[in-house]
């Protein structure tokens, strides 16, 4: 099941809607109501409750769209109707069933990322588990380590209004509170499909996905995050570290507000240590070399070394590594206003 992050539903409190014309728009295949009024020029936090209470008897189930249906869209601010606000309007929430049960209730806590758009890319799925390692008698794979990562940044970066693009996904995974991640091969790629069997027809796939919704999401401000756990000797533990494209000046930018931030945080939380992440260039990774959107590859660490395996392990270490990823990336956005 294709789910488009961000656009599910919303959970307002009623406000009026008042007599007056509105214009009439056709939803488009991945359409949610964020996206939809983002298009026409209106701002969701203010048009979300009477466009609901306009459209409520054609929305699906938690306020979708359907593709292809017509809907009123509220009348801009800028008019001349007099609308009373409520004196404290209720915070908006979005139901997002790839989250999980314990996770699928995302409340929007303020707008710094409003207007973006992210592409998250969890590295391997489906066939390909990725790097192996031992974790005691346990298995631990590539993939579901760093989709939950990954998932897991995605509901931050939406927690600050931004809207995300999750290209792999597992329907049945959501986000995990484990630290053993059973393997499973049932992810699939944005539109609908399976993960091809073959490295470079995966790796075509996932950025020709990539690439069609960039196109329709031209002139905003749009950027892509791949997420690996890397695979080395045994027992060398590495720091978290940033790949982008050499002749990429807006996903070096990115790497390096990331990497600030994970500096920042070592030196707060692990003084007595150096912290030896780097931002460098590999250009000749497909999917940095063939992304349109300004794209930074992340390393988590070693999946074989003891010491990095519990950098991804315990769950709150996987949440730290959202949150500083999300930090960073709020950062650069901020300095590329």
């Amino acid at each position: 099941m294709r789910t488009f992050i961000l656009f599910l539903s919303l959970f307002l409190s009623a406000a009026p809607v008042f007599s007056q014309s509105h214009a009439e728009v056709v939803a488009q295949q991945g359409d949610g109501i964020y996206l939809l009024l983002r298009r026409h020029g209106l701002e969701p936090a203010e048009h979300l409750r009477t466009f609901i209470e306009l459209n409520q008897d054609n929305l699906g189930q938690d306020n979708s769209l359907y593709a292809g249906r017509s809907y009123l869209l509220p009348a801009s601010s800028g008019g001349n109707a007099a609308v009373s606000k409520p004196a404290k309007a209720a915070p908006a929430v979005l139901i997002e069933p790839l989250f999980g049960k314990a996770y699928e209730r995302v409340e929007i806590k303020d707008n710094q990322l409003q207007g973006t758009v992210y592409y998250l890319l969890a590295g391997h799925g489906g066939p390909d588990p990725g790097a192996i390692g031992k974790y005691g008698p346990y298995e631990l794979s590539e993939d579901e380590y760093a989709y939950d990562v990954t998932i897991r940044l995605a509901r931050r970066l939406m927690e600050h209004g931004a809207t995300v693009y999750m290209i792999i996904q597992d329907p049945d995974d959501g986000i995990r509170d484990e630290n053993i991640l059973k393997m499973d091969r049932d992810e699939v790629s944005y539109f609908e499909k399976q993960v091809p069997h073959g490295q470079v027809q995966r790796l075509r796939s996932r950025v020709a996905d990539v690439n069609r919704l960039y196109l329709k999401h031209n002139g905003v401000h749009q950027r892509m995050i791949a997420v690996h756990i890397d695979s080395r000797s045994e027992g060398q533990n590495i720091d978290v570290f940033f790949y982008h494209h050499e002749n990429s000046s807006d996903g070096m930018a990115l790497a390096q507000r990331i990497h600030e931030v994970f500096d920042t945080k070592y030196n707060r939380y692990q003084p007595n240590r150096s912290y030896f992440g780097t931002v460098t260039t590999r250009s000749s990774l497909y999917v940095v070399k063939y992304s349109h959107p300004p794209t930074v590859f992340v390393e988590l660490g070693n999946i074989r070394s003891e010491k990095d395996q519990r950098r991804f392990v315990i769950p709150n270490n996987r949440q730290a590594l959202a949150n500083w990823l999300c930090e960073g990336i709020i950062a650069d956005y901020k300095s590329s206003k």
